[in-house]
């Protein structure tokens, strides 16, 4: 979460700039890595959930986008996120009353629904009415880009921090050769350019009562690779352990909770055509490494894009990205096995 200040007057300002003048509890509110995000509550009973959009993101297109998702999204029925005011770089949603989510999966019933929960996500926005959507983050899980800009991050070295990391660049070294797989097949036509969410974490959904649930962090919705998405819920909903666990003996992918995101996916998402189907398992292998080389990069750039709450924060998290590929990398055979079963 974000360290950033922000006084009364600047939050009370860009609530007024969208309508809301009668707040009476305006609190930090969440766990995110990027925004600024605040749950207000007003005199009149209303509850919203305030953002500070992050500089990181082209503010204009990402306002665009989220308007399309948004409205695609009710238009069919289908319950998202309820845009108040957006006036850039501040907007508002309806608080989701009665909704909650987790940071970590506990089961492997949570891991099955959250990997459904994604599945339906695609399939909902498959029909959006073209243009497609604007790229915000310019090649975003294109991990031959992020081994670039890591390379360049590395030679530059502002922070005197490379002499610490020469493991942890030895360890994408030895994988560089398997970072195109899924670009390369993308570019060929092989493998198709969906709208994907892009940040498939279990605390992206939100869960009522009543069994519904909302994918909710919708800033990186765009045009990608089914796999990002998988590959990405097999990094976090499969983990032993949180995303800045220091102590890496303590994690690991969880085999059963892997065979229940397959389950849950591959029950749910019958548009998979056989180079996805393939490479699913390899996705996890590939979307956990480039997630560690983006925290990895950061590191030595001087934190400038991760909210961090101490000095080496992303390298931990990068440490920990590193350890579930081995442990993917160990279950490998195990991890094609299960694919195979469910998608006989």
């Amino acid at each position: 979460m974000s360290t950033k200040q922000y006084t009364k007057e600047i939050l009370n300002a860009a609530l007024s700039s969208m309508g809301v003048t009668d707040s009476i509890s305006v609190e930090r509110y969440g766990s995110g890595h990027i925004n600024d995000t605040f749950k207000v509550e007003t005199a009149a009973g209303r509850k919203y959930i305030l953002q500070r959009v992050s500089d990181a993101f082209p503010a204009e297109i990402l306002k665009e986008n989220i308007l399309r998702i948004t409205g695609h999204l009710k238009a069919k029925g289908v319950k998202t996120l309820d845009v108040i005011g957006y006036e850039n770089p501040w907007r508002i949603y309806d608080f989701l009353e009665g909704y909650t989510s987790t940071d970590l999966v506990t089961s492997t019933e949570q891991a099955e629904f959250v990997a459904k929960a994604y599945a339906k996500f695609q399939n909902d926005m498959a029909d959006l009415p073209a243009p497609a959507l604007k790229p915000v983050l310019k090649r975003f899980h294109d991990t031959p880009d992020r081994i670039r800009l890591l390379d360049e991050a590395a030679a530059a070295d502002i922070k005197g921090r490379k002499a610490l990391v020469a493991r942890e660049l030895e360890f994408v070294e030895r994988r560089r050769a398997m970072a195109s797989k899924i670009v390369d097949l993308m570019a060929s036509g092989d493998m198709p350019v969906r709208t994907t969410h892009n940040d498939t974490k279990i605390n992206n959904v939100m869960l009522a009562p009543d069994g519904s649930n909302v994918v909710i962090d919708l800033d990186t919705t765009m045009p990608g690779s089914a796999l990002y998405d998988f590959g990405d819920m097999v990094r976090t909903s499969s983990a032993a352990a949180a995303e800045d666990e220091k102590d890496l003996s303590k994690v690991y992918s969880k085999k059963e909770y892997f065979e229940a995101l397959v389950r849950g996916y591959t029950s749910s998402a019958g548009f998979l055509v056989d180079a996805e189907k393939e490479n699913l398992a390899f996705s996890a292998r590939l979307i956990t490494m480039t997630i560690g080389i983006r925290f990895l990069t950061d590191y030595l750039a001087g934190d400038t894009y991760f909210h961090t709450a101490y000095d080496d924060h992303n390298l931990v998290r990068c440490r920990t990205q590193f350890k579930m590929v081995e442990s993917m990398e160990a279950q490998a055979d195990e991890y094609e096995a299960i694919v195979k079963k469910y998608l006989r």
